[in-house]
């Protein structure tokens, strides 16, 4: 046998015991008379040692000649270390080598393989079978494991099957860029990679299954950037007849269970808001409420005061910064510089300094009194010590603008710890979302989403008003899982379609099938897929979804250690029924 226990496992329990170890040379120690090797695998380091007094000259002469990362396979006695390690488990003990073999040798590494790495990013992903063998990400692989195995288990435990979907389905005109597959027996016609598995979920409602999961691969061809992947996992879930609050409840309960399971959580009900309440407050859907700094709305004491860029906005709105006050007047032009940046669009920012004695300084004292900013810091709900940070224009834009100078900022002041969790649900979004260039309206989840009941008829005269059966949750800052209830009527589904733009001839190409099912007795149902890489990276206490993927494509899409996508030649083509005009 390779091994009779792993290199993490022996402790001074073990001491005296004959062992056969296999892994990684992860370093040696040559003192000439004596010869220390650390020996790596998944499970941890075990030190082994050669001496000129008890190892044969032959293995000795051997051990100093290896190499890291050379796979060897010894056998030896468990005894007690001279020199203990009080920094890795098997501290302890350490391994007299009677006997060693190479099992494989291997050429240098391109960067070494520690904790802390002296290789870049683009040469461990090009290398990534090596990364592997680092801690953090190996740590972070496990991680995710754990992760899944408590979704499986919890999801199990409360009466829902895991069924899996077909993977070549058929393209569909909404959402974002499918990946098109060529049929090679079907010419010129062409599957799709699903974005997820919705349809096909909803049928297995109409299929009797009740309750349905699965933990499934799902593909869309967009932009990339830390959070997004090509590919990317979901936890996809449905359950027939149930309404809103039963999809609460059951995936609150799952999140609360990983939370505590995971990291020994408890919380309590999640806090609810609204769409618009969310936007109002915080200026984005997903809102991190680790921390405060809520928006104050300030057109009614800011604006008519002969400053004019406040009374041309649409919006004047507001945060207080905690401790602000104390920053120096470089410090907040380089933070008007930062909201002035393209990536923010803000044309400026007021700020407004609340002393400690309760006065006020502003960068607009000549149109505002004392009094005036008094009421700025009530809005603000700003204390002694505050900055308030003021920006204005278009509602839309400038809400965005201060969410992301309100996430840098908590960013900044170390606000957003990874080991505190604040979870919330979003409820009642816009059904439609209105495409100010083209004037048409488009689903703000997809086209299955049910309106709120009693506001159906308001797609008529009202479409921006109606209001969607959806939810969405957030953890930290970042949306973790969405969904809604369905719609599972033939002829609201049609009425929903008719509002997108679609012709009935263009539904039923697209979606007749799902149509007909409806007319064999679909139950009411809903569900809620999570995002599994966003949910683990933020469960481990980080927010970039590549380093828990084993795996990852770069930010081009691309998996640099395959060099993958890559060209196909003629004849692969010519059975594809392909022609390449580039």
């Amino acid at each position: 046998m390779y091994r009779t226990s792993t290199c993490g496992a022996l402790r001074a329990s073990d001491i005296n015991s004959e062992v056969v170890l296999s892994g990684w040379v992860h370093k040696v120690r040559d003192k000439g008379f004596v010869v220390w090797v650390d020996l790596r695998d998944r499970y941890g380091i075990t030190q082994l040692v050669l001496d000129q007094d008890r190892t044969p000259d032959q293995l000795l002469d051997m051990a100093k000649e290896l190499g890291r990362e050379t796979v060897i396979q010894v056998k030896g006695q468990v005894i007690e270390r001279a020199s203990k390690n009080p920094n890795i488990p098997t501290g302890d003990i350490e391994v007299l080598v009677s006997e060693l073999q190479v099992l494989n040798e291997s050429i240098l590494p391109p960067f070494t393989i520690e904790d802390e790495t002296d290789g870049g990013e683009d040469i461990r992903m090009k290398y990534r079978y090596l990364d592997i063998r680092r801690n953090p990400v190996k740590d972070n692989l496990i991680f995710r494991h754990k992760v899944t195995m408590e979704v499986r288990k919890y999801l199990s435990n409360h009466g829902f099957i895991e069924v899996e979907t077909p993977y070549l389905i058929k393209s569909t005109p909404e959402g974002a860029r499918d990946f098109l597959v060529p049929s090679r027996m079907n010419a010129g016609q062409f599957y799709a990679l699903p974005q997820s598995p919705q349809t096909f979920k909803q049928l297995l409602m109409v299929g009797g299954m009740d309750k349905y999961f699965q933990i499934v691969k799902c593909f869309r061809d967009e932009d990339l950037r830390a959070d997004r992947q090509p590919e990317f996992t979901q936890i996809d879930c449905e359950m027939a007849f149930v309404e809103q609050e039963d999809i609460l409840n059951a995936f609150e309960g799952l999140t609360k269970h990983l939370l505590k399971e995971i990291h020994g959580v408890d919380t309590g009900d999640f806090p609810r808001i609204t769409f618009d309440e969310a936007m109002q407050k915080y200026g984005n859907d997903k809102p991190d409420i680790r921390f405060g700094m809520e928006f104050g709305e300030l057109n009614s004491v800011a604006q008519h005061k002969e400053f004019n860029v406040f009374n041309a906005a649409e919006l004047v709105v507001g945060i207080a910064v905690p401790g602000g006050a104390a920053y120096t007047r470089k410090e907040i032009d380089k933070l008007i510089d930062w909201v002035k940046r393209p990536q923010v669009g803000a044309k400026g920012m007021v700020y407004v300094k609340c002393n400690e004695d309760g006065s006020f300084k502003s960068s607009v004292d000549k149109f505002y009194n004392q009094e005036d900013l008094a009421q700025w810091a009530e809005v603000t709900r700003a204390k002694a010590g505050d900055l308030i940070c003021v920006l204005s224009g278009s509602a839309n834009e400038t809400r965005a603008q201060l969410s992301a100078l309100r996430m840098e900022l908590a960013e900044r002041l170390g606000l957003r710890k990874p080991d505190e969790f604040a979870p919330l649900w979003v409820i009642d979004f816009p059904l439609l979302e209105l495409d100010e260039e083209t004037g048409t309206y488009h689903a703000m989840h997809h086209p299955f989403t049910s309106p709120k009941p009693g506001q159906l008829e308001l797609l008529d005269s009202k479409p921006g008003d109606v209001k969607a059966n959806a939810y969405d949750l957030v953890l930290n800052g970042n949306e973790i899982g969405g969904g809604s209830i369905r719609i599972h009527d033939k002829e609201v589904q049609a009425t929903m379609f008719k509002h997108l733009g679609f012709t009935s001839e263009e539904a039923k190409e697209q979606f007749g099938f799902l149509m007909d099912a409806f007319q064999y007795g679909a139950p009411p149902h809903g569900g809620i897929a999570f995002g599994l890489d966003r949910l683990v990276s933020i469960l481990g206490g980080q927010e970039t979804i590549r380093d828990f993927i084993a795996f990852p494509k770069n930010n081009s899409g691309r998996d640099v250690m395959i060099d993958a996508p890559a060209n196909i030649d003629e004849e692969q083509l010519k059975e594809l029924h392909l022609k390449l005009n580039l």
